[in-house]
This record gives structure tokens, C-alpha cells and sequence, in this order.
């Protein structure tokens, strides 16, 4: 074996092939098409989380290089995503003034408790952990959380003052500014479908600049980016802020955990497949923890994965990491040249901010769910409620999506279908009832249960059968399909057990079809399998349903007609 294999399980970028002429293009342009986006969205993004611009490209600069290094899925683009943005908004309210020196460093300690937990949850292969919220509350909870965002940026886009305060006491629209924001915004969305590729962001901002300086914007009285620090992001420590204040982020850094991780996964599951390998999760657990941790450092905020940057990078034609090497280095050359964006108005950022968040509104969504799951339909109906209802803490709608989940979950798993089943005429067993099918054979009950039958399913399969047997006290023979029961447990081996016993006892007959390994094996164990007059097993239908002919009326008569009984197919 190659000794140097267990370095590139924990070095991922050791595997990145050498940067050869033919590969060197198509990096380049890709990491020039992300950076040229990144640059001006991620200066949007923090003015979101409440930062200093220029966090935006601290953000993206060092946690994405950390990122792609030790992360499993090089071609993702992490860096500020508006969810994640939103999501320190929320956990901060409160607790620090935006912008404020507080509210950097409390910034900075979310970015290392989350980094801290992902990695946790990375090397201790748990990421099934995460998987608890479902596709439903994830999907209500994007959609209210983008809601929420474009709500924020509302008065900036139409050039009205961020302040409600201000608002009522009369009119205070400045024209100019309202210009700019739905000039901008338009001219996003046209340029967005004449091309997906073309530097869209970039353009409009670098033409915004120019027409304020011309214009004299900022003289009239518009909000511009100002002046922005040069050179790159400084390296430090943030200060201790007290075990009361870091109890009271430890549940807004799980919940950044969480959705950060779910940000990642939409995004990796694609590009594994593309490249036609199994996603590494805890790796990418890892890395992006890492990537956190350094963000912490570096002055900047919680970063995630941008599942537009990612995808347009692959677009461009990224092949490989050095992608986004490429697109680090033009995050550092605009620290250079920052000067050069003081004249950006405001107005331009929050149409920046508006067109990237509004695919995330999809009302549509809810009614594709209505048509699948009305159970599941009604859960993210009130995730959504109780996410825009509970701003800034939005971490409640999740948790509430959540809860509900699970106690679905648990119904369903205590209350697990079972069926009586009777023989189609297609040759399968069916539902009797549904299907108006005859019992399988006189003086039988043949059941079928679609569930592992353990301690949360015990107790109904004993009562179905207890039941049955109640309104039929001259039942023989019982059959029960084991083929849907993938695992039992201790409580299930001691349920059918007593059952047995108690159907012994009645001189019922039990027969067993189907039993899988993991079954077969712990019911063996506590002696359930041993010889007995009173318990047959089957490996398939087709053996029960030859046996049940011996339970019936002779052939020919009018209820057993035998090419009735022919095997399941």
C-alpha cells in the first residue's frame, strides 16, 4: 500500500492533478468568473450580517483557501451566503450594535464555535446528525429566511432610510437612490438571462461607480461603501466575551452548524455525482469546519457554501481546486484595490442582495408537497410561519419543523401498518380488505407488517394479532410474512416469544416466510426456532402458499380453485 495514502485522506489537495497547459485554461477562467462575482457579493453579503464591508472579503479570502484544501469537494465555492449572513444577523440581535466592535467579535467567536462543532461532528463520523431536519422543513425554512432577507433590503433597494423611525415621521425617499436600486436590480435580471457565465455583478458595480462619481451621488446626500482597509485581513484572537455570552450563542452556533452543513450538502451531493465519486461527508465536515475557524481569526463571520457560485463554477469549467485558488487570488487583488469601490452606492448592494435571494421564494414548492405528503405539506407550512413570526430568532422554526418531524416519525413507527393479506390474481399477496380478496386459506390469518419489529413496534403487532383472534376463536393456522422486518430487538424477540407461547398454547399453528438474517439469527439466539409441531418456517411465499393447500377443502371445490395459488411473482 502507498504510505503516502493516509496523507491524502487527511491532505485532500495531494490528490489535485498538476496544473498542466490543458488544464490551466478552464481553472483560470473559472476562478476569474467566481472571484469577479464573489468580490461585490460578499461586500452585500456583510453589510447583511451586520459587519464591516470588508468582512465580506475577509470572509471570502482565507476560509475559502482553507477550505478547498482540506475539503473533500474542491469545486465548491464557500465563502458569505446570504442564509449564513442572515442567520448571525439573527443570533447577534440584541446582544451587540451592528457593526460595532462587539458585534465583530461576537461574530468571530459564532465562526469558532460552529467551526468547533462541525469538526467535532466531522471526526467523530456523526454527520447522520445533521440529517434530522427533512427536505420539507428545510426547504419552508429557506423560503421564510429569504422572505426575511429581501424584507431587510427593501427600504435601501427603493432608497427610503433602514430605519422605521425615520419613515414615519413623513416622506424620505431620495430619488437617486431609488433610481440606482431598481436600475440595478433590473439590470441584474436581464443580464442574468442573457448569460449565466458573463460577470454580471462585477459590471454593474464597477458601472454604478462610475455613474455616482459622475453624478455626484454621494454629494446629494446617497449612501456609498465609503472607504474600505487595504492589504489583507489581519490575523488575531477575538477577546474572551464571558461563559454567560457564549451559553447564550452555543444554540445560534448549532443552528449556523446545521444549516451550513445542509448549504454544503446540496451542493457536494452534485458534484460528487458529476465526478462520478461517493461524497465524503465527514471530510467536507472538516474542512468547512476549519474554514469557520479561520474565519474567526481573520475578522470575518461564519462562511458557508454558495450553491449558485458553486454551480457556476462548474459551469465555467472547473475541473479541479485551483479554481478556486484563482478566484482567492482576485478576492486578494480587490483588498488591493478597494479604493476603487468607496463611490458603490448602497442601493446597488441591496439589489445584489435581492437578486441572488429571490430564487430562494418558490411558492410552488409547498403546493408540489401539498400533492405528495398533506402531513408533510402542513409541517412546512408552520415551519415557515413561525420562521418569519419569530424573527430575529429564527432558529425556532427550524427547531419547531424539527420537533414536529420527529414526532411524525415516532407515530408512524409506532404505529406501524399491518396488513391482513389474501393471493391476487396477478399472484402477489395483496391487502385483503383493499382488494376484496378471499382469506388465504380456511381457519388462517395470514398478516403481513411493514415495519421493524422492535420495542416501538411490539406492542401493535401483539394487539393485531390478539384482536383477530378475539373475533376469530377458531383460527388454526397463523402466517406472517416476515419479509418487510429487517431488524428486531430484545423487545421483539420477548414479544413474539410470549406469542408464541400463548398461540402454542391454543393449538394454533405459527408459520414464519421469509425470515432475513438479521432476524433469524437473534430469534435463533433466545431459542424462538427450535422444532416444534407448532411453528413452521418458510424461505418464500411459494412454500406457504403450497402448504396452505393442505389447510383447504379438497381441491375442486368452489372456494380453492388451485390456479388461484400459484406462487408470488
Amino acid at each position: 500500500m502507498d504510505s503516502s495514502q493516509p496523507w491524502k485522506r487527511l491532505l485532500p489537495f495531494l490528490q489535485w492533478p498538476r496544473l498542466a497547459p490543458e488544464l490551466l485554461r478552464g481553472e483560470v477562467l473559472a476562478g476569474l468568473t467566481v472571484g469577479l462575482m464573489l468580490v461585490p457579493q460578499g461586500i452585500a453579503y456583510a453589510h447583511l450580517a451586520g459587519m464591516p464591508l470588508v468582512a465580506g472579503l475577509y470572509a471570502s479570502l482565507l476560509p475559502a483557501l482553507v477550505a478547498v484544501l482540506f475539503s473533500a469537494s474542491p469545486r465548491l465555492s464557500v465563502g458569505p451566503t446570504a442564509l449564513s449572513c442572515l442567520l448571525v444577523t439573527a443570533s447577534l440581535a440584541g446582544l451587540a450594535e451592528p457593526g460595532s466592535s462587539r458585534w465583530i467579535e461576537l461574530a468571530a467567536w459564532l465562526a469558532l464555535m460552529s467551526g468547533v462543532l462541525q469538526i467535532g461532528v466531522g471526526f467523530l463520523r456523526a454527520g447522520w446528525l445533521l440529517s434530522l431536519v427533512n427536505a420539507p422543513v428545510l426547504m419552508a425554512f429557506t423560503q421564510g429566511a429569504g422572505l426575511l432577507i429581501i424584507g431587510s433590503q427593501v427600504l435601501t433597494l427603493l432608497g427610503l432610510p433602514n430605519d422605521w423611525s425615520q419613515l414615519l415621521k413623513g416622506p424620505a425617499l431620495h430619488l437617486p437612490s431609488l433610481t440606482f436600486g431598481i436600475g440595478s436590480y433590473i439590470a441584474l435580471a436581464l443580464l442574468r438571462r442573457w448569460s449565466r457565465t458573463f460577470p454580471s455583478v462585477l459590471v454593474l458595480v464597477v458601472a454604478a461607480a462610475l455613474i455616482s462619481v459622475w453624478s455626484g451621488f454621494e454629494a446629494s446626500g446617497g449612501l456609498v461603501i465609503g472607504d474600505l482597509p487595504t492589504g489583507l485581513p489581519p490575523l488575531s484572537v477575538p477577546s474572551w466575551p464571558g461563559m454567560e455570552t457564549l451559553a447564550s450563542l452555543l444554540l445560534p452556533a448549532l443552528m449556523i452548524t446545521l444549516v451550513s452543513f445542509l448549504e454544503t450538502a446540496s451542493s457536494a451531493r452534485i458534484d460528487s455525482r458529476d465526478q462520478g465519486q461517493r461524497w465524503n461527508r465527514e471530510q467536507d465536515l472538516i474542512g468547512h469546519g476549519l474554514a469557520k475557524m479561520v474565519a474567526g481569526l481573520s475578522g470575518a463571520f461564519p462562511t458557508s457554501t454558495s450553491f449558485s457560485r458553486s454551480v457556476l463554477n462548474r459551469y465555467a469549467g472547473a475541473r479541479t481546486g485551483w479554481s478556486v485558488i484563482f478566484s482567492c487570488a482576485v478576492v486578494a487583488l480587490a483588498l488591493v484595490f478597494t479604493p476603487m469601490l468607496h463611490a458603490v452606492p448602497m442601493p446597488v448592494l441591496a439589489a445584489i442582495v435581492v437578486a441572488a435571494v429571490q430564487s430562494l421564494l418558490a411558492p410552488s414548492e409547498f403546493v408540489k408537497l401539498w400533492r405528495v405528503s398533506r402531513v408533510e405539506a402542513g409541517i412546512a407550512v408552520v415551519t415557515f410561519v413561525i420562521t418569519v413570526l419569530s424573527a430575529p430568532r429564527l432558529y425556532w422554526g427550524v427547531l419547531a419543523g424539527v420537533v414536529m418531524s420527529l414526532s411524525r416519525f415516532l407515530f408512524l413507527r409506532l404505529n406501524p401498518r399491518i396488513i391482513e393479506v389474501g393471493l391476487h390474481s396477478d399472484g402477489s399477496l395483496r391487502d385483503r380488505h383493499l382488494w376484496n380478496l378471499p382469506p388465504l386459506a380456511p381457519l388462517t390469518y395470514a398478516f403481513r407488517m411493514d415495519a421493524d419489529l422492535d420495542f416501538a413496534s411490539a406492542n401493535d403487532f401483539e394487539r393485531n394479532v390478539s384482536q383477530y383472534l378475539a373475533s376469530h376463536p377458531e383460527t388454526r393456522n397463523i402466517i406472517l410474512i416476515a419479509h418487510p422486518i429487517n431488524q428486531i430487538d430484545a423487545t421483539g424477540v420477548e414479544t413474539l416469544g410470549m406469542l408464541l407461547a400463548q398461540l402454542t398454547a391454543q393449538n394454533i399453528t405459527v408459520h414464519l416466510v421469509g425470515l432475513k438474517l438479521p432476524v433469524e439469527g437473534p430469534l435463533r439466539a433466545g431459542g424462538l426456532l427450535a422444532p416444534s409441531d407448532h411453528l413452521k418456517t418458510y424461505r418464500t411465499e411459494s412454500e406457504v402458499l403450497s402448504a396452505a393447500k393442505s389447510f383447504m377443502p379438497s381441491v375442486g371445490s368452489a372456494d380453492s380453485d388451485e390456479s388461484d395459488l400459484k406462487p408470488a411473482g
